[in-house]
């Protein structure tokens, strides 16, 4: 059974939040602000990126999959191509942010690897400091993209507004008809009755004067 329109809209949303929660935290393992300290070595923390590495694998594959049939619903407004659009981007923002990360930790995997070879590998508070301003602005450009799909959602609901205006004017304009229709009913109704009280009274009268010329030429008859 195919799924709606709603359904698939919903589940990319769902979707949408949990990668976007997934990619702060495989940024904030990267910066190497996980538990333990931020002096922490990066190699600690390897098994979690790579849990959580394929976890957005996953999840970006099952929302392209739902991009996917979205695209394949055809569009009936404005709007509902405006949707299919967003979540397009988003998707693409965040495979994009996704690989990014993953080649910054592939190099600083192997800036550590050549430091702990030389034994050099110190805390460097100047890099800790860039990474941690590199979290701030990417939690900043998430932040943006919930208000944008916010401001999105509101597209929606003012276009939906707009067609159930239409649809109420237009059904009020059926209900008129019909009221315009019920009202004319007992006109007609007592139209009839008048017709036949006048065929009745004409009956009548006829009746009459026949009986009369009938009286008439009885008593001329035996006269």
């Amino acid at each position: 059974m195919s799924e709606s329109w709603d359904d698939l809209r919903k589940k990319s949303r769902n979707l949408e939040n949990a990668i976007d929660l997934k990619l702060v935290s495989l940024s904030k393992i990267c910066s190497g602000n996980v538990t333990g300290g931020e002096s922490s070595p990066l190699i600690s923390s390897e098994f979690t990126y790579d849990t959580i590495s394929v976890e957005i694998n996953d999840m970006l594959a099952k929302l392209s999959e739902l991009n996917d049939k979205m695209t394949q619903i055809k569009a009936t407004g404005n709007a509902m191509m405006h949707t299919q659009s967003r979540h397009r981007d988003i998707l693409n923002a965040y495979r994009t942010e996704f690989n990014k990360i993953t080649q910054n930790h592939n190099i600083n995997l192997e800036r550590e690897e050549l430091l702990r070879g030389s034994g050099l590998l110190t805390s460097n508070s100047s890099t800790n400091s860039l990474s941690r301003r590199d979290m701030y602005l990417k939690e900043s450009q998430h932040i943006s993209n919930s208000h944008n799909m916010v401001n999105d959602q509101i597209s929606i609901a003012i276009e939906t507004q707009k067609s159930l205006k239409s649809q109420r004017k237009a059904f009020k304009k059926i209900q008129n008809r019909f009221n315009n229709l019920a009202n004319a009913f007992p006109r007609i109704n007592s139209l009839v009755q008048r017709i036949n009280i006048k065929k009745r009274r004409d009956s009548l009268i006829l009746g009459l004067v026949i009986a009369v010329c009938t009286l008439l030429m009885l008593l001329y008859a035996f006269h």
